[in-house]
């Protein structure tokens, strides 16, 4: 197994066995060291937002490390406010502007949804869809994408594009496996992408997994990416530290067992993070999508 040629997308596009999510609450955080340090580690798939306000960061730290352009993915996403045929396309200028580049990799949908009480969503996904499947035919994106749709979400453009969706990003963790929705994107070919793959660390302190990481001699951390990547899920971690970013790249040297697959898989369901595309929908500060 290779930590940079590990998932195949039914477009041919090849992906390393999981991204860096760009999205740091703590103001006084020094983002471009940490996406330098990250770049340095190995990292080479880079997940930010408009939201973020990570994207002239991570552009930053692109062109002083000296990587070449080709041999990084970039993915971007467009905000609920920014939604709409024209906004699209206003908004995705500004994040290429900020990321001094001509083209991403993945451009995404942040949100289905405004908000709870939202009654034109399917216009507006449709529109902003439309939007990026013209960027898409320009050369400006790579590969289209979805964050927080869930089938009844999908459906709709599914049925109108011909260009399908390659990844969508949920939160998807020990704790909250969103089966339903795993299934439905493994059927259309999507790649399932998590979000706060360790819960915002809230899985980690469980004494079940505490006791499955003991028994392979990893940490919990390792344990959790680990039992996504074996599901087939694509894993965006975060870190701001390069010990951990490091350890994060050792999930490709163990395996778990199918009866401890098994076990993580029928956890409670009671880790969820309190954000849901219908019914609770984040605002601006909340940790979103890390």
């Amino acid at each position: 197994m290779n930590f940079q040629d590990y998932f195949t997308l039914s477009n041919g596009m090849k992906l390393p066995c999981m991204g860096f999510g760009t999205y740091n609450p703590d103001n006084g955080a020094d983002n471009k060291k940490i996406i330098l340090d990250a770049i340095d580690a190995g990292y080479r798939y880079f997940d930010t937002a408009s939201l973020y306000e990570t994207e002239r960061d991570l552009g930053n730290a692109i062109i002083e490390s000296g990587i070449d352009r080709k041999d990084l993915i970039i993915a971007t996403k467009v905000w609920i406010d920014e939604m709409g045929y024209e906004e699209t396309l206003a908004a995705f200028d500004r994040s290429l502007n900020r990321l001094q580049m001509d083209y991403v990799d993945f451009y995404l949908i942040h949100w289905p949804r405004q908000n709870e009480k939202d009654t034109d969503w399917k216009e507006r996904d449709h529109e902003t869809y439309r939007a990026m499947c013209e960027l898409k035919k320009q050369g400006k994106i790579k590969g289209l994408g979805l964050s927080n749709f869930l089938p009844h979400h999908l459906e709709p453009l599914w049925d109108a594009f011909e260009e399908k969706p390659l990844v969508d990003q949920l939160e998807l963790h020990i704790g909250h496996s969103q089966e339903n929705a795993l299934n439905y994107c493994r059927e259309h070919d999507i790649l399932a992408q998590a979000w706060s793959p360790l819960g915002r660390n809230k899985v980690l302190n469980n004494e079940i997994i505490k006791d499955i990481a003991a028994k392979y001699k990893r940490t919990t951390a390792e344990l959790c990416i680990r039992y996504l990547l074996q599901k087939g899920i694509f894993p965006i971690v975060k870190s701001s530290t390069r010990e951990r970013m490091l350890s994060n790249m050792k999930i490709l040297e163990f395996e778990l067992k199918k009866e401890d697959m098994q076990l993580l898989d029928c956890m409670p369901q009671t880790l969820w993070l309190g954000e849901h595309p219908d019914f609770s929908i984040p605002k601006k500060g909340s940790n979103l999508n890390q």
